[in-house]
Parts: C-alpha cells; sequence; structure tokens
C-alpha cells in the first residue's frame, strides 16, 4: 500500500476544492492510501507553525503533494510558516528521496501562480524530494474542449476560483479534472517505484 498525503492550505476553501480533486485522482489508483491534511491557523502560535502529528503523517508518505493559494504572487504565509517548520526534517533529510508535487489556485487566469509553483518544487528539492510534474499538454493545443490543464502549467496544477469574491468557491471542471490526473499520476509513479 503506497501512502500519498495531500498537506495544504486553503483561505476561501477554493484550494480544498483541488485538494480534494486531487485526492479523487491518487485514490483512483489500487492500494494507494490516500490522507489531506489541511494546515490551519490554530496550529500557527507567535508566528510559528507546530503541529508534530501532521509531521508524523509526512515522514511516513511515500508522496507529499503541496497546495497554497498564491496570495500577492506567492504562497499563503500560513503556508510558508508550515514550510519552515520543516527545517528539523530539511537538517535530518527525513524527506530525501520520497515524491512531490503541487498546486495552486487564485482568482485570476494567472495571478502569478507560477512563482507559488516554482516556490513549492524549490521547497520539495531543498528536502531532496523527486518533484512529479502535472503530465497533460493545454488540451485547446491539441484540439480537445475539455478544458484538461487549460491554464497551461506544466510544473504543477494551476487553478482559477470564477466565483464571485464573497460566493462559494467555484472549482472550474477542467481544473478538477487536471487535479485528479495529477493525483493519478503521482499515485501512479509511487505504486511503480
Amino acid at each position: 500500500m503506497k501512502s500519498i498525503v495531500i498537506v495544504y492550505y486553503s483561505g476561501s476553501g477554493h484550494t480544498a476544492l483541488v485538494a480534494d480533486s486531487v485526492a479523487k485522482g491518487a485514490r483512483s489508483v489500487p492500494d494507494t492510501q490516500v490522507d489531506l491534511l489541511r494546515i490551519s491557523g490554530e496550529q500557527i502560535q507567535q508566528g510559528r507553525w507546530k503541529d508534530d502529528a501532521t509531521l508524523a503523517k509526512l515522514a511516513s508518505a511515500d508522496a507529499i503533494v503541496f497546495g497554497t493559494p498564491t496570495y500577492m504572487g506567492g504562497a499563503s504565509a500560513q503556508f510558508k510558516a508550515f514550510a519552515d517548520a520543516t527545517g528539523e526534517t530539511w537538517y535530518k533529510r527525513g524527506w530525501s528521496g520520497k515524491l512531490a508535487a503541487g498546486f495552486t489556485s487564485s482568482g485570476s487566469p494567472s495571478g502569478d501562480k507560477l512563482s507559488t509553483l516554482l516556490y513549492l518544487n524549490v521547497f520539495a528539492n531543498q528536502h531532496g524530494m523527486l518533484w512529479i510534474p502535472q503530465p497533460n499538454i493545454n488540451s485547446a493545443a491539441v484540439g480537445r474542449t475539455d478544458g484538461v490543464n487549460r491554464l497551461g502549467s506544466h510544473t504543477g496544477v494551476m487553478a482559477q476560483n470564477t466565483g464571485a469574491p464573497g460566493t462559494p468557491p467555484v472549482l472550474d471542471s477542467g481544473d478538477a479534472t487536471t487535479a485528479e490526473l495529477l493525483g493519478r499520476q503521482v499515485a501512479t509513479i509511487a505504486k511503480r517505484l
């Protein structure tokens, strides 16, 4: 049984919808256990994130998928607090050799989401992890109309909250499918290894 852990922060609930789609895709691969771990403000005390149970779950995972909304061109402060708290894990090389992938969302089609995905990639590289890119080319580039990878990212999944501010989050069906395909890709590679 392979273990995939999706650790993410979601402010409005949109990034949580993307995380759910990644989990759905990973669960479609037989013999895969998937855990969703949502970073919360309660885990942050005096600016420092702490949750030993989450770190223990991540230590036992075969793959970790990171997710955060893109705020002001970068990862959310809550996700960054989590990342900063993994210094001891980094020092001990606790995640070295694990698989990694990532996703982000924002309200606009671009919103500088690439900078967030690059941050997640560098974070994984700092830990010695093996990054799995988003596996699908833009559907429009090959004449499909299903919206898969509609925002054209290969580093990870980019999603757009198309709902009006202050309304419940809405996940585009193409973004949901793209996230599912990333989850399936991570679980398939984990199973192969």
